[in-house]
């Protein structure tokens, strides 16, 4: 028999979403630049045209077997995830009996049943750029709630999220180099999930440990450099998570600050969606596979700096501390009409490459760029691979005399 006579009906239906999904392509430039010949209505028409791909089958309800995940961890780390690849490395961590492995086999999704409650009442707002400013303290004690919820991403679209703090992405947690951060993280879930802060250095195993339903865990570690860091979950499948919307960034500073700026904080990533019940799209586990975003986002929200821009004066040095939380993809990242006259590969003061135009964030990575504002305008940031800068990756800066 040929191998389309060995399919299931389920590898027969995924098959042909993905031949579907092939034939599905932006607006062509030339319609988009006919909306309108400004260049924020075209920017917005880019980044917020597209439809969602159409997605075949209801919800996939959670395993019975996943239930709550409730139970106790365990330390083996040798025991494979359930789904998704058991097996693998990502599929298993240092608590792999309370992984969701359930969550991410095929139909997985983020579905839980906290992500449906009040869903359509769930209110829009913009996620705020601005770097918040660093305590003059130097042991930061930072108590966090995991949460499963429907955030509002835009007018017409409501996830089904994880969170940490109630939001994608999580808060800005701003330090010093060298500064303690004392972190306790409780699940108020109904699913396990974890912390891994890429700004510590702690054995994982035991910090970063996955924590069941009702539990807290909490480490302790020092900043050891300066810079823009990714948090994120690291329960198996780590994808999954990562991707439905556990992140954010954690900015340290050097011990001599940085001159005065303009600090804006942006945290890119992609969304794999399909629509859920009552309306809610929920994150689909298999579409991220695929590595084909139906968004891709600043701030987890596509296009928002476009009808509310971040502000600057001329003058000012601007400063954008980009984070990529992916799950996978770069992010070539640009300013439109300007170069930057330094960026931070690594530990800043002392890592700066001069004049550049663009720069890849790779996922999981972060880096500081900065430039002058010396002339007024509208500068619209992006991600330049613009096959994602149109899918969302998009804001306006606008530099005022």
């Amino acid at each position: 028999m040929g191998d389309a006579e060995h399919m299931t009906d389920s590898q027969s239906e995924r098959a042909a979403e993905r031949d579907r999904g092939k034939g599905q392509s932006p607006a062509p430039l030339s319609d988009l630049l006919a909306v309108k010949q400004d260049r924020r209505s075209f920017l917005r028409a880019g980044a917020l045209s597209l439809a969602l791909p159409a997605a075949v089958g209801a919800l996939a309800a959670c395993s019975s077997s996943g239930g709550s995940g409730a139970g106790t961890a365990a330390s083996d780390s040798t025991e494979a995830g359930t789904g998704g690849g058991a097996g693998s490395a990502l599929d298993r961590n240092a608590s792999s009996r309370a992984d969701t492995g359930v969550h991410a086999g095929p139909g997985g999704s983020s579905a839980t049943p906290p992500t449906q409650r009040d869903a359509q009442t769930t209110a829009f707002h913009r996620y705020e750029p601005t770097l918040p400013p660093v305590s003059g303290q130097r042991t930061h004690k930072v108590n966090w709630t995991v949460r499963e919820l429907p955030v509002r991403i835009s007018k017409d679209l409501v996830v089904a999220a994880w969170t940490f703090e109630g939001e994608i992405p999580g808060p800005v947690l701003h330090v010093r180099q060298g500064d303690t951060v004392e972190f306790t993280m409780t699940n108020r879930g109904a699913i396990p999930h974890s912390m891994d802060f890429h700004a510590s250095q702690i054995d994982p195993k035991v910090a970063f440990k996955t924590v069941v339903p009702g539990e807290s865990i909490s480490f302790t570690f020092r900043a050891r450099y300066p810079g823009a860091f990714m948090y994120h979950c690291g329960t198996a499948p780590v994808l999954m998570h990562i991707g439905t919307g556990m992140y954010g960034a954690i900015i340290v500073d050097p011990p001599t600050p940085l001159p005065p700026a303009k600090e804006f904080v942006l945290v890119h990533s992609e969304y794999y969606l399909k629509p859920g019940a009552g309306g809610v799209s929920v994150f689909d586990y298999d579409k991220m596979l695929t590595l084909l975003p139906d968004h891709v986002v600043f701030n987890g929200r596509p296009g928002q700096y476009l009808d509310e821009p971040i502000r600057a004066r001329v003058g000012d040095r601007v400063r954008f501390y980009v984070v990529n939380a992916g799950p996978t993809h770069p992010c070539a990242f640009h300013v439109v009409g300007e170069q930057f006259d330094r960026v931070y590969l690594g530990a800043p003061p002392e890592t700066p490459i001069r004049g550049v135009q663009t720069f890849n964030v790779p996922a999981g990575g972060g880096m500081v760029f900065e430039y002058l504002a010396d002339i007024a305008g509208e500068f619209p940031f992006v991600n330049h691979g613009f096959g994602h800068g149109q899918k969302g990756a998009v804001g306006l800066l606008v530099v005022e005399p």
